[in-house]
């Protein structure tokens, strides 16, 4: 059975939300970003109608990763982890306008996972 885009966002915001609380670490600096939205790339963005709420999200998070990534070592704990914090909150509002408005597109129908113009997400 293929798995919903609604399940891939909710897993590339785990993998992305775990990248942030292990930084620094396994990922390199300049990684950090691209590393952040690589799954939400490639398994929810080619699959969803472009939004400008959506794009605009994706920024916000490379924009957060960055702020984290170019935290200095030596700086205090403090302020690395108001920067995690901040990235965190930006996955977290991706996921959300992803559930909220993304639209699937044909070629999330062509993988299975539900029929192009039907909502990611079930809307109540």
């Amino acid at each position: 059975m293929t798995a919903s885009v609604a399940d891939l966002m909710r897993g590339a915001a785990a993998e992305a939300r775990r990248l942030a609380a292990t930084f620094p670490g396994a990922v390199a600096k300049d990684d950090l970003p691209w590393r952040v939205v690589a799954a939400f790339d490639a398994d929810i963005r080619g699959h969803v109608e472009r939004d400008r709420r959506i794009e605009d999200e994706r920024d916000r998070v490379l924009i957060a990763a960055v702020t984290l990534a170019e935290v200095p070592g030596d700086a205090d704990t403090e302020e690395r982890e108001r920067a995690r914090r901040g990235l965190v909150r930006a996955v977290d509002y991706l996921e959300e306008a992803v559930l909220r408005f993304g639209v699937l597109n044909r070629a999330a129908a062509r993988r299975g996972c539900g029929a192009a113009g039907d909502p990611v997400s079930e809307r109540p």
